[in-house]
C-alpha cells in the first residue's frame, strides 16, 4: 500500500500556507518550533523548511532571495521546484497571522501518516527472526515510539507559571516509605522518579536489604486505604528463584529461622506462622519475576502494563545490574552499554513516577579500601552520573554487636538529600535488618591522639 493516496490536496495547501507565512514573516518560525521537517508530506516542502530553519538558526534573513541563493549555491534549485515555485509559495498565504493554525494541521496529518507507516512496519516484522517474544515486543515499541513528535521546550516565566506553581505547592509531596525508620525520617523515604543504586561487598546483605525495603513499600497498601497505597512493587530476581525470595520474606516477617525454612525442617508451629503470614502477603501488591538475563526493554514493557492495571507503581527493582542482558553495539564499550541501561532506568522512573532500585556490583579495588567510594561501583561512570542516590553496604570489623552483624549504610550520593551514614544490625537467621543508634565517638581517645 502506498501512502501517496493518503496525501490530500488540503494537506499540501496547509503546507504551502506554512511556508508562505514564513516568507511573509520569518519570525513565524519561532511560533511553529514544534513542527518537524518530516511532518511535511511533500519532500520538496521538507527540504525548503529545512533550508528556512538553517538560515534562521544562523540569524540570516529568510526570504525568496536567501532561500533561492542557498539552493543555487549547491546547484539544487530544481529540488525546490525552481525559483517560480518559491515565488508561488510566497503568494500562497495572505497573512502570517494564522501560521500556527496551519502548522497544527500539518502536524496532525503527519501523525496519522506515520501511524499508517508504523502499521506497515509492524506487519513486516512477522517474517523477522527474533530470538524471543520480548525482542519482538521491543521492536514494536521502537517503531511506535517514532510516532511521537520530538519534544520541544517552552520557556515560561512567573506570569505564565503562577497557576501551575501554586497547584504544585498545594499538592502533597509523594514519598515511598521503606520501613527503615531512620532513613525514612531523614530522607522522607524514597522519592518518586529516583534511580536508587544499592551496592555492597559480598555478604553485606544487599539482597536482604532490598527485599526488606520492597516489603516496607508494599505494606503501604494495607487496609486498602488510598493514602497508604504506594502501588505495585515489581522485582526482577536474576540469581534467586521466586520460592527462595518468598523464603526470605517469610523468615523476615514471621521470625521462623531462615535455615529451617531452606532445609524444610519445619514443625507444625512454624508452618502455622507461615500459612498465616502467606494469607497476609497475598493482600500486598508484591510481584516477582525470576528469570536471568532480563532486558531493560522487558522491564519497561512489563512495568507499563502494571501501571495501567494498578494505577501507579510503588517501586521497580532489579537484582542486579551487571548480569542483565546488555548487548553492546558495534564500537561500544561495556561501560557505555551499561550507561544506556542506567539512563533508560532513570527515564522509566520519571515516566512511571516511581523509584527504580538497581543492585550493583563493586570493583575488586573496593576490597582493599577501608570504606566504599563512588569510584568503587563496577563500571561506575554512568551509574554514578545517572543515579539520584547511591547507597553502599559494608562491614566494619571494629564495629560489633552481640545481637548480630553490624552493617554500615553509607549514602555516598543523595540528590536533594545530601549524604549520610547509618548503622544496621543484620540478623541473618531471620534475614532482617534493624536500625542501630549512631556509634558514640571516643572523644577521650581523640583528644589523646591530638596530643
Amino acid at each position: 500500500m502506498s501512502l501517496t493516496g493518503l496525501i490530500e490536496i488540503s494537506d499540501l495547501q496547509a503546507e504551502q500556507s506554512v511556508l508562505g507565512a514564513v516568507f511573509l514573516d520569518q519570525q513565524a518560525l519561532d511560533s511553529i518550533g514544534f513542527l518537524e521537517a518530516r511532518d511535511f508530506a511533500n519532500i520538496r516542502h521538507q527540504k525548503i523548511y529545512e533550508v528556512m530553519r538553517y538560515l534562521h538558526r544562523d540569524n540570516k534573513p529568510v526570504d525568496i532571495i536567501t532561500v533561492t541563493t542557498e539552493y543555487l549555491n549547491y546547484g539544487r534549485i530544481d529540488d525546490a521546484g525552481g525559483a517560480a515555485y518559491l515565488t508561488e509559495l510566497a503568494r500562497s498565504c495572505p497573512t502570517a497571522a494564522n501560521v500556527a493554525y496551519y502548522a497544527e494541521i500539518v502536524r496532525s496529518k503527519a501523525l496519522r501518516r506515520r501511524g499508517t507507516e508504523a502499521g506497515m512496519k509492524i506487519s513486516s516484522l512477522y517474517s523477522e527472526d527474533f530470538t524471543s517474544d520480548e525482542e519482538y515486543f521491543a521492536a514494536i515499541e521502537a517503531i511506535v515510539s517514532e510516532l511521537r513528535p520530538q519534544a520541544t521546550s517552552k520557556m515560561l516565566g512567573f506570569v505564565e507559571s503562577e497557576e501551575d506553581y501554586f497547584t504544585h505547592l498545594k499538592t502533597p509531596a509523594e514519598f515511598v516509605l521503606t520501613g527503615f525508620k531512620q532513613f525514612d525520617e531523614w530522607a522522607k523515604g524514597l522519592w518518586r522518579g529516583w534511580l536508587y543504586v544499592l551496592a555492597g561487598r559480598p555478604s553485606a546483605g544487599k539482597t536482604a536489604k532490598l527485599l526488606q525495603m520492597l516489603y516496607g513499600i508494599a505494606r503501604q497498601h494495607r487496609n486498602g486505604k488510598a493514602h497508604l497505597d504506594a502501588g505495585a512493587v515489581l522485582l526482577w530476581s536474576q540469581e534467586m528463584g521466586r520460592e527462595q525470595i518468598f523464603d526470605r520474606w517469610m523468615s523476615m516477617t514471621t521470625g521462623v529461622n531462615y535455615n529451617r525454612i531452606k532445609s524444610k525442617d519445619l514443625d507444625i508451629e512454624d508452618l502455622g506462622k507461615i500459612h498465616q503470614r502467606y494469607g497476609t502477603m497475598k493482600k500486598y501488591p508484591l510481584f516477582v519475576q525470576d528469570s536471568a538475563g532480563v532486558t531493560i526493554d522487558e522491564i519497561r514493557s512489563t512495568a507499563r502494563q502494571f501501571k495501567r492495571k494498578y494505577g501507579k507503581i510503588g517501586a521497580i527493582a532489579v537484582d542486579y545490574l551487571q548480569i542483565m542482558s546488555i548487548p553492546q553495539k558495534r564500537g561500544e564499550s561495556r561501560s557505555e552499554a551499561i550507561g544506556r541501561v542506567t539512563t533508560a532506568a532513570k527515564q522509566l522512573a520519571r515516566e512511571l513516577n516511581c523509584p527504580f532500585i538497581l543492585l550493583s556490583q563493586m570493583t575488586r579495588d573496593s576490597e582493599n579500601a577501608a570504606k566504599p567510594q563512588l569510584s568503587h561501583l563496577k563500571e561506575s561512570g554512568s551509574i554514578e552520573q545517572d543515579a539520584d542516590v547511591v547507597e553502599f553496604l559494608w562491614h566494619d570489623p571494629d564495629d560489633t554487636d552481640n545481637g548480630g552483624k553490624v552493617i554500615q549504610s553509607f549514602i555516598a550520593k543523595g540528590r536533594d538529600i545530601g549524604v549520610n551514614e547509618f548503622r544496621l544490625l543484620f540478623k541473618g537467621w531471620v534475614q532482617r535488618f534493624d536500625d542501630l543508634p549512631p556509634k558514640e565517638r571516643d572523644f577521650g581517645n581523640a583528644k589523646n591522639r591530638k596530643r
